[in-house]
């Protein structure tokens, strides 16, 4: 029978393999959440931006922050189960490449591109954080962007005819909650990262 975690005996290390490989690389899930920030502010203060360089833009952040997510999967130094880490990092990755390398399809067919990454990922996002909810406080930080990502992902779906001051709106604002939730996820990481139970 195990011990609970109230019973753990001094000086006792208790095993928290996934939550110790995320720690390690809270980092890139802090450079994860500035990114998104910063991709939210330009694209509300950039003068006259068109609905096509946006989703442009778009496709530029899922690449880098799928690159950061695949990275962060990889460096985690233990065999813990981070499949669906690496699962947003190749979907980001596939969907910066789809819209920079395929510039003469549509802005409607990019933002479908970008409905179906955040869709995608927002899912593993939160599949990943119920498996961390026995090792760290805070999850509720990682399901919040999960959701918010899925969410984004449905109202483009939804509405992918509006106007292209309607989806900047949306997109910039998505950009700036989702990057302001990984950014408290990365600091609880940190935190995490210091305190060996």
């Amino acid at each position: 029978m195990q011990a609970s975690p109230t019973t753990f005996p001094p000086g006792t290390v208790r095993m928290r393999p996934m939550l110790d490989a995320l720690a390690r690389n809270w980092g890139l899930i802090l450079l994860r959440g500035a990114l998104a920030i910063l991709f939210g502010v330009l694209a509300f203060i950039w003068p006259g931006i068109t609905l096509f360089t946006l989703v442009i833009m778009y496709g530029a952040f899922a690449f880098v922050d799928g690159v950061l997510a695949l990275v962060a999967a990889i460096r985690g130094g233990t065999p813990a189960p981070r499949w669906w880490l690496a699962l947003v990092g190749l979907f980001g990755i596939a969907a910066g490449v789809l819209t920079l390398f395929w510039p003469q399809i549509t802005a409607l067919v990019l933002l479908l591109f970008i409905a179906a990454w955040a869709i995608v990922t927002g899912i593993f996002q939160i599949i990943g954080a119920i498996r961390l909810r026995h090792e760290i406080e805070g999850e509720w930080l990682l399901i919040a962007s999960g959701v918010l990502s899925v969410v984004f992902g449905l109202l483009l779906v939804a509405w992918p005819g509006a106007g292209a001051l309607a989806m900047i709106l949306v997109i910039g604002s998505f950009a700036i909650m989702y990057g302001i939730l990984m950014i408290g996820f990365a600091l609880k990481l940190r935190k995490a990262a210091a305190v060996r139970i």
